[in-house]
């Protein structure tokens, strides 16, 4: 598993995509500098800073190109083939992919998302956002890994569900909301420290169960689903 791991990072960071993965956060935290250096009050900055563009954007997005990326290649140019060929329960393979986008994601995200927090408001608020985003990025993890195995288009059906699902049903339609991960993270950041700059629309029960669901149900039918693949690289 340790050896699946090691080359799942040596692959990611080892690709263009991985360049991907900085300016977003370095923009977040930017911003959010510009406005506390300019005295621009928290309450007109951030909740779109925050919201509108940490946890909408940011968050998601990174989650979205890493874990596609470590194990969507490998799919597509079939390498995976060599993956299958080895003495490794699937279940480990998964495990290996999926701890390589949560650990890549969270330290992507909840650092910049941490500093913000601490520039809008206070301490408690930044460590209630890197708390949040980590939940966030298992939760984001394990849907976008198992995307990169259910179709040949994961990043495609990922920005579907960000932009379409999350960004415009998840606001102006109540009943999508219950399966929204932006909202989990919003209701866990704001239960942790509550503020005005955040607004979480679901209760904090669901935020927990559904993470958990999202989690634990996209891990395992992921390795369902690679063990559903026969050497050719197709499902049987």
């Amino acid at each position: 598993m340790s050896t699946v791991a090691y080359i799942t990072v040596r692959g990611l960071f080892g690709r263009r995509r991985a360049l991907l993965l900085l300016p977003l956060p370095l923009l977040l935290m930017a911003l959010a500098a510009i406005c506390r250096g300019y005295d621009v009050k928290p309450s007109d900055w951030g909740q779109p800073v925050i919201v509108g563009l940490g946890l909408a954007v940011v968050l998601p997005v990174i989650a979205l190109i890493v874990g596609t990326g470590v194990l969507g290649s490998e799919v597509d140019d079939g390498t995976i083939i060599h993956i299958l060929t080895k003495p490794l329960p699937r279940r480990d393979i998964i495990l290996a992919k999926l701890l390589v986008a949560w650990v890549v994601t969270a330290l992507t995200t909840a650092v910049p998302l941490f500093v913000v927090g601490l520039l809008a408001d206070s301490t408690r608020l930044g460590v209630a956002l890197a708390i949040a985003a980590v939940v966030g990025s298992l939760a984001y993890s394990a849907l976008f890994l198992l995307l990169s195995l259910v179709t040949r288009r994961p990043v495609l059906l990922g920005l579907v569900y960000v932009l379409v699902w999350e960004g415009l049903l998840g606001r102006f339609v109540s009943g999508t909301r219950v399966l929204s991960i932006e909202q989990y993270v919003i209701t866990l950041a704001d239960k942790i420290a509550p503020t005005g700059l955040l607004d979480g629309k679901v209760s904090v029960p669901v935020a927990i169960v559904m993470s958990a669901i999202f989690a634990l149900g996209g891990t395992i039918y992921a390795i369902n689903r690679l063990g559903s693949f026969s050497m050719a690289g197709e499902t049987s």
